[in-house]
């Protein structure tokens, strides 16, 4: 096994939890049998008055179309640095951290940054080594960079800004495996990760098999309404009925 070092770029005392809580046993591949469901997700948490988790796609876009991911959170949050950015690059004074979240992570993490805007919060380079920790991709609020090389590697990134100017020398990583924000939702390690191209949903990790539960039926009643209008039931009906309950 690799020992696992910090490489010196953030403190020991920022890394809140060293591995993220795991979801249930089969509740990944079950979210995922579901296909593209963050629809079903939003409507679910909807229903269970659980506080809006979801993202949209127009927010955070997808570098590789018609991926879906799931799995639990790895956390990174940065700040903007105060230092002149020119006189870091000169100095090489680089506080990026994310590797050390790469250097954490276990097979089938997703991992979760709350970024800076105007910069990029991870590249080409990071992508890879985050493929190779085994992580199924990223979610970024705030810049990426390298997108060719994320693609080539099959590592899908949902962010928010794409730009080349590195976030190297103008953010600092201060906190790995905490609460971060992602627009308006708070996510925490080990919740649930669910992406595809309408957009993300972060499922509480308490509550991720209670929402499972609802999206398999909802997902079930879809099918068969969608078969009912295949065949041709008449548009009224299609109105009155309620994801296919009606037909079941």
């Amino acid at each position: 096994m690799v020992e696992k070092k910090l490489t010196g770029r953030i403190a020991a005392d920022r890394i809140r939890m060293h591995s993220t809580p795991k979801p249930p046993g089969g509740a990944v591949e079950r979210i995922l049998a579901l296909g593209d469901c963050t629809g079903i997700i939003s409507d679910v948490m909807d229903e269970l008055g659980i506080p809006p988790g979801v993202v949209g796609a127009s927010v955070l876009k997808p570098t590789m179309p018609g991926q879906v991911i799931c799995g639990p959170a790895l956390t990174v949050r940065n700040i903007a640095q105060r230092a002149n950015a020119l006189a870091g690059a000169k100095a090489s004074v680089n506080k990026m951290a994310e590797f050390e979240a790469h250097n954490l992570a276990e097979d089938g993490d997703v991992l979760v940054i709350q970024g800076v805007p105007g910069m990029s919060n991870m590249g080409g380079i990071s992508a890879l080594t985050g493929k190779r920790a085994g992580e199924r991709g990223a979610i970024v609020m705030g810049g990426i960079r390298d997108i060719p090389h994320s693609r080539s590697v099959g590592y899908p990134v949902w962010s928010s800004e794409i730009t080349p100017v590195t976030g190297k020398w103008r953010l600092e990583t201060v906190e790995i495996n905490g609460a971060v924000m992602i627009g308006d939702v708070q996510v925490a390690a080990g919740d649930l990760v669910v992406a595809d191209d309408t957009g993300v949903c972060f499922i509480p990790r308490d509550q991720i098999m209670t929402v499972l539960d609802l999206c398999e039926k909802k997902a079930r009643a879809e099918e068969i309404r969608c078969q009912a209008i295949e065949n041709g039931i008449p548009v009224p009906e299609i109105s009155r009925a309620t994801y296919g309950e009606k037909n079941k």
